[in-house]
């Protein structure tokens, strides 16, 4: 068992919690000249998800950090020019395409292991039919390749479909960017650059150079948090963790060991804090243990719960303001209106930034009015209308 150093600092929790915001870019000037690509780089990971109400998570996630940046400058800034790639870190996410030889590891399990839950009757002739015809034809999506289902639910897969994404598992195959929604799939040797294309670095350095970038990321974790960002295992964690750079560190009211990024301990964190809406997906609290013991708070995603037992809606926003979570908005459109179906605040020290938040999130999506339906507690919601009724909604954004 490795030896671990003991912590040399211990860190308040107030100062570790603003450790965290600065890392994940909300605390502090914005690189806007950096843009979302920027963002990209610095998180190291872009979660994905189907659900899209104010827009889709990968999009939520610079904006969040940036303000009101055009949606499709957030997707030029992950597709073009083979600066990204998709593929399996914390879920299926958005990742610089820098990071291609560090999940060589991934790449070799999912080769030992085969196959997916799917069965292929001659996978190797499935799998040379796909290669063909990428290598004939360029990037090619599901349909384009035969079809992505036999016509059943979403899991009833087309041969071709299920030999693209065994393809894009163990890395002959690359995820190059979502169009409609739908993966545009290439070669592997095509799309990613000569340089990084390479499955060089063994298990034990793949590890070692997530679990750093994890650790400049999130500013100051546990071993739980470090192996929940690219869902590795915490045994994984320990084992390279002594020669990530890493600091030992205690933090108040936290019941595990922690470690920081020493840049992040260079300097006290300073700068104005972000007020906005976050994706649920968002690496900031997608950990929910971890964004329950940073900022007390607890947050489920609850659109896959019967809408009779959701207790914040839908699509439950959180509202980050002054460096805390301070409330929730459930948000929907209806044409170019932003509807606040629920909002939860705090108190009232919230309404405020939430009719800001409300307000910038509309001019975003290209909305120009607010309405708002339920208020808890009841007692904020004329103070919400009236702080709204005040609020400038800016336009041509979305």
């Amino acid at each position: 068992m490795t030896l671990l150093p003991p912590p040399q600092l211990t860190l308040s929790a107030d100062e570790a919690r603003k450790i965290v915001l600065r890392a994940q870019g909300f605390l502090g000037a914005p690189d806007r000249r950096a843009g979302a690509r920027g963002v990209l780089r610095s998180l190291g990971a872009v979660q994905l998800d189907t659900i899209s109400v104010l827009a889709r998570s990968h999009e939520l996630i610079p904006y969040a950090r940036l303000g009101a940046v055009g949606r499709d400058v957030v997707e030029r800034a992950y597709w073009t020019d083979r600066h990204a790639f998709e593929y399996w870190s914390h879920a299926a996410c958005v990742l610089p395409i820098e990071e291609w030889p560090h999940f060589a590891f991934r790449r070799r399990v999912m080769r030992a292991r085969g196959r997916r839950w799917h069965v292929l009757a001659d996978a190797e002739r499935s799998y040379a039919a796909v290669l063909d015809r990428l290598k004939a034809e360029g990037p090619l999506n599901a349909t384009q390749l035969g079809g992505a289902r036999k016509g059943g639910p979403w899991w009833d897969w087309s041969e071709s479909k299920i030999a693209v994404e065994s393809l894009l598992d163990t890395g002959e195959v690359v995820c190059t960017e979502r169009r409609g929604w739908k993966r545009i799939y290439d070669l592997a040797e095509r799309a990613v650059p000569e340089a990084l294309f390479h499955d060089d670095l063994d298990d034990a350095e793949c590890v070692r150079r997530l679990v750093t970038q994890a650790g400049t990321a999130l500013g100051v974790a546990t071993r739980a948090d470090l192996a929940d960002y690219h869902r590795l295992k915490g045994e994984q964690v320990t084992e390279v963790i002594a020669d990530t750079g890493l600091v030992p560190v205690e933090v108040a009211g936290w019941a595990k060991p922690a470690w920081a990024d020493p840049a992040a301990l260079a300097a006290e964190p300073r700068g104005r804090h972000r007020t906005t809406l976050l994706s649920p997906f968002d690496s900031l609290i997608w950990d929910r243990p971890r964004t329950e013991r940073i900022f007390g708070f607890t947050h489920r995603l609850e659109a896959y719960t019967p809408k009779p037992k959701r207790v914040h809606g839908y699509f439950a926003m959180p509202l980050l303001a002054g460096g805390k979570l301070v409330g929730r908005v459930d948000p929907a459109r209806e044409g170019q209106t932003l509807v606040a179906r629920q909002v939860s605040l705090d108190g009232p020290k919230a309404v405020r930034p939430a009719a800001e938040a409300i307000a910038e999130a509309a001019g975003w999506v290209g909305c120009v009015e607010v309405r708002v339906e339920r208020v808890l507690p009841e007692t904020l919601r004329e103070p919400l209308i009236t702080e709204l009724g005040g609020a400038h909604i800016p336009t041509g954004l979305g």
